[in-house]
């Protein structure tokens, strides 16, 4: 049977008009998913039930409310494994947060933030190798992340904003909680002592965070200093990529606001 032909194609809107996902209709029939939402756009249209313009308020253009909170933690996400992108056919830029598979529970919070903070907008997840990107489709991210600009993040400028600065500062937690789930971990360290004539071996519990933008480590460190936290950098070779946090009452600091990777 021809995929393309009529009977596949009323199949198609019938499985739609009932409510199946377009994804779900494209996967039974064996068609591709562009051409689902192509028939389904051509049904509704017919129908005169297509949506009028979609035009979003904006924070920073209208006004509209912000969830602050979700928007600090989605900033460290950003600043750590995202990046916003146009392709030349889309008509609205996307942001897509790359995160491992390992730790789907972020996944899930990090789409939360995306729909907390762009509730008219639909986000989605692209599987890749390994990994998802979660992503999200808005004429206003430019607005809300004026850090985007040409080229790699640690090769150019990366600075607050006043109304980002007084978000971190009301939700500081919420901003570090995204650098580390993004480009950061806690791990388990050890060391070994002589006590008693005996080497012993000795575990504790290590924050680290590496980007190779020193903009962005400078906003990471100075929002630990702000909450009280004690860091340290370490160098990668002659690089100091990497901020650790391993004193224990930061650490149990840590441990109480940010956590695991889960």
């Amino acid at each position: 049977m021809n995929a393309h032909s009529t009977e596949v194609r009323q199949k198609a809107l019938t499985l739609l008009r009932d409510g199946t996902k377009g994804a779900e209709v494209a996967r039974q029939l064996g068609v591709p998913r562009g051409t689902v939402s192509y028939w389904l756009h051509v049904d509704r249209s017919k129908r005169g039930e297509c949506p009028g313009a979609h035009n979003p308020l904006c924070h920073r253009c209208d006004g509209a409310a912000l969830d602050e909170s979700a928007y600090a933690y989605l900033l460290g996400l950003y600043l750590g494994d995202g990046h916003i992108s146009q392709h030349s056919a889309h008509r609205a830029p996307s942001l897509m947060i790359t995160l491992d598979d390992a730790w789907p529970g972020i996944q899930d919070e990090a789409e939360e933030a995306l729909r907390k903070v762009f509730p008219a907008n639909t986000t989605r997840r692209v599987r890749r190798p390994g990994c998802h990107n979660i992503k999200v489709y808005s004429k206003h991210l430019i607005c809300l992340f004026p850090q985007h600009g040409p080229g790699k993040k640690h090769d150019r400028e990366i600075a607050f904003h006043l109304w980002q600065q007084r978000i971190v500062d009301a939700h500081p937690w919420q901003f570090i909680r995204g650098l580390i789930q993004s480009d950061g971990c806690r791990i388990t360290n050890w060391t070994t002592r002589m006590v008693g004539g005996e080497r012993k071996r000795y575990e504790y519990p290590r924050y680290l965070f590496a980007n190779k933008s020193d903009d962005i480590r400078k906003l990471f460190s100075d929002t630990l200093t702000a909450v009280g936290v004690e860091w340290t950098t370490l160098a990668r070779g002659s690089d100091p990529f990497n901020i650790s946090v391993a004193r224990r009452a930061s650490v149990a600091l840590m441990d109480a606001h940010v956590g695991p990777k889960y």
